[in-house]
């Protein structure tokens, strides 16, 4: 009876439900719990159940950015991303997606929310190095930070409440041009975050969060996603035991940040739904398309959805 019980595929049925039922009731807020049954994170739950265990920030909706020092070069050069930002906006770049082809973010888009990916975990796309290349610059001397784009929410514009289903990275958000009222704001379970011009917070995307933006002013932000640190404890060499240390530090650190970049993919990419396009076609689209706009500025109108098509070309068949 109770090999029955221990069943290796009970035993992975026990686990899935534990981690479920952790992730439903982590926090003050949460789902109605039909819809967390078939919500994304009910899938990952184990893997995020993990990834919680092993952080080396506080399990917390809002993470101090100061424990993020690499990142305060972002929020030095503010006005230099501002600056970029606004010339992408007022030559019509940021903008919502062309085609039903960028699922994770499908329902934003009904409410007048739109994006210009700078990065999307791969390396950074044309458009972004030719038309923001100091933000690229930026960004790209900051090896832990895998997606970063613009994302505007208009007057009037409100995103519901949601969590993100991957708990391997955080939420950067930096204000760009923002109405610098507590009438523009996000509440990550429950705790309110206004943005403000050139202010940065940190916040954990798997907690319920909903976004509003109750102004006349048009919120632009620069959006990122951040790898979130774990730390391990071990003897090692002058170090005491138990003394935790961040697990970049252990093994190769370029080995581990590919095969973390590539599950972030995969995850990413099962949420966006399958390519309707074969292998390689969607780079080849996307150079095609940068083309086009490169050669008129003044009709932004070609330019389309390149992440999820850079992103699924990358992944493997």
């Amino acid at each position: 009876m109770l090999r029955q019980l221990f069943a290796p595929q009970l035993v992975i049925l026990y686990v899935l439900v534990a981690s479920t039922l952790y992730v439903h009731f982590r926090g003050k807020q949460r789902l109605r719990f039909a819809r967390q049954l078939g919500d994304h994170s009910t899938y990952l739950a184990p893997y995020n159940v993990l990834m919680y265990a092993g952080s080396a920030v506080p399990n917390t909706p809002v993470i101090p950015v100061e424990q993020f020092p690499e990142l305060k070069k972002l929020s030095d050069n503010w006005e230099t991303i501002r600056d970029e930002a606004t010339r992408l906006f007022d030559e019509g770049f940021i903008r919502a997606a062309a085609k039903n082809n960028d699922w994770g973010f499908y329902s934003f888009f009904k409410s007048g929310w739109k994006r210009f990916y700078l990065k999307w975990y791969d390396d950074f796309l044309p458009s972004a190095r030719t038309l923001c290349p100091k933000t690229v610059e930026l960004l790209n001397s900051i090896p832990n930070v895998h997606g970063a784009m613009f994302a505007m929410l208009p007057p009037g514009g409100k995103l519901g409440a949601h969590r993100d289903p991957f708990a391997g990275s955080l939420r950067y958000h930096l204000g760009l041009v923002t109405p610098n009222s507590n009438q523009c704001r996000i509440l990550v379970d429950g705790v309110e975050c206004v943005w403000r011009d050139g202010e940065a917070f940190m916040f954990d995307e798997t907690f319920i969060h909903s976004a509003e933006n109750k102004t006349d002013v048009n919120r632009i932000i620069l959006f990122c996603d951040v790898e979130r640190p774990d730390e391990v404890r071990l003897h090692d060499g002058d170090e005491p035991l138990g003394q935790p240390q961040h697990r970049q530090g252990v093994g190769d650190p370029e080995r581990r940040r590919r095969a973390c970049r590539r599950a972030e993919q995969g995850v990413r990419q099962a949420l966006r739904g399958p390519s309707r396009q074969p292998r390689g076609q969607g780079v080849e689209s996307e150079r095609v398309l940068h083309a086009q706009i490169f050669r008129d500025r003044a009709d932004p109108r070609p330019y389309r959805d390149v992440g999820a098509a850079l992103t699924a070309a990358a992944l493997p068949r």
